[in-house]
């Protein structure tokens, strides 16, 4: 059986399903195609949190991305009228003089963001929970907190399908072709064709378009909850999500959100791979958990209790880290974006809504150069 529609977005995860929602939401007919179910544990966007931060260690030129960001996601929580995001604060923390502090300092005051500036002695009397040595300073990023990652993507389905998109999950696409005027995918049960095609697969991006040579890695991450050691210590009513920027490695950290525990993660480091050779176990490396360890008890000794569950997932690595977003060189009715390098998911809800306006042909609400394909030519 052929179906028809006026754009299909393969790759139903955070940003094709934003993009499906801004697009239907336009009168557009949309068929989002997912190898999984949307949401799903498979790619990049499970795992109940993440993170939103303003002042952008990555770089200040992020920042008007992330406010723009912000405002999208407070406009999905009123219209699907779903609790997405809890204004936590982040703490960010490295040693005085490091690049990742500087970058931080420069992003907020830059764009003038409400921030505080903190001692190590400061940070540790407000938080006692944390322990830091006299190097470390910290930047209070007042403003931010987390996103609820699973219902953001659940919000952004719902409200698509209310505005008549389809979506077809644990359908695998084997073939896209693309014609003059249109493009054919091929599932392993359906033919699509559509006027225009927008393909936001993670990791899977370059194997469905194999022609425009996407420079990703695949890299296994994984993540976990620990139980503190007493009872809302850790808690988001009185802890922020926090980043150290340490001497062994990046690592981020939520608030024992709803008792599902302290949750930790490592930024650098992981695993080449292939997303179709992925080992999903946590624990499979002995340094899944002991990396993670080794970060709790240097400096939040209190939250490193027993272990309650891990998780893995996969960042589509580009070379600079930064996202690629463009059009295709030779099927300009092909869009596509990867590359988030794991800090994409913030940005789903602006990403989302310049894809579609991409294939609108309308003019932008925010310029992507910095994120075009061509930069690594």
């Amino acid at each position: 059986m052929e179906y028809e529609y006026d754009v299909i977005v393969v790759g139903g995860g955070s940003m094709g399903v934003a993009a499906a929602y801004y697009l239907a939401k336009a009168n557009q007919r949309v068929a989002v195609i997912d190898r999984e179910t949307v949401p799903n544990e498979k790619g990049s966007h499970h795992g109940q949190t993440r993170m939103l931060r303003f002042g952008y260690s990555e770089g200040q030129s992020y920042v008007p991305l992330v406010k723009c960001a912000y405002e999208l996601w407070r406009e999905l929580e009123q219209e699907s009228k779903r609790t997405l995001y809890i204004q936590s604060g982040a703490l960010l923390m490295g040693r005085e003089g490091s690049n990742f502090i500087d970058e931080v300092l420069h992003s907020s005051t830059t764009h003038d963001l409400p921030h505080e500036v903190l001692t190590s002695e400061e940070i540790m009397t407000r938080w006692p929970e944390i322990k830091l040595t006299k190097e470390y300073m910290g930047v209070l990023d007042t403003l931010a907190g987390f996103l609820l990652s699973e219902e953001c993507v659940r919000a952004y389905k719902e409200l698509a399908q209310k505005h008549g998109a389809v979506f077809f999950e644990n359908e695998l696409v084997l073939d896209v072709d693309a014609k003059n005027d249109e493009v054919s995918v091929t599932s392993a049960t359906h033919n699509f064709r559509a006027k225009k095609l927008i393909v936001t697969a993670g990791a899977w991006t370059h194997e469905l378009l194999p022609q425009i040579n996407m420079p990703i890695e695949p890299i296994r991450k994984t993540f976990a909850w620990f139980k503190p050691k007493r009872e809302n210590l850790y808690n988001d009513l009185q802890f922020p999500c926090v980043v150290f920027d340490t001497s062994f490695g990046l690592y981020y950290g939520f608030p024992d959100y709803k008792g599902a525990g302290f949750k930790l993660g490592r930024h650098d480091g992981g695993q080449l791979t292939t997303p179709d050779q992925l080992n999903r176990t946590f624990g499979a490396y002995e340094e899944d958990e002991a990396e993670l360890r080794l970060l709790l008890d240097a400096y939040l000794s209190q939250a490193s209790g027993e272990l309650i569950r891990g998780g893995v997932c996969i960042y589509d690595q580009s070379p600079d880290e930064d996202f690629i977003v463009d059009w295709h060189p030779d099927h300009p009715h092909i869009m596509f974006a990867g590359g988030f390098s794991g800090h994409g998911f913030k940005f789903a809800s602006v990403i989302g809504k310049l894809l579609s306006q991409m294939a609108l042909e309308q003019p932008l609400l925010h310029p992507i150069d910095l994120f075009k394909l061509s930069r690594f030519r």
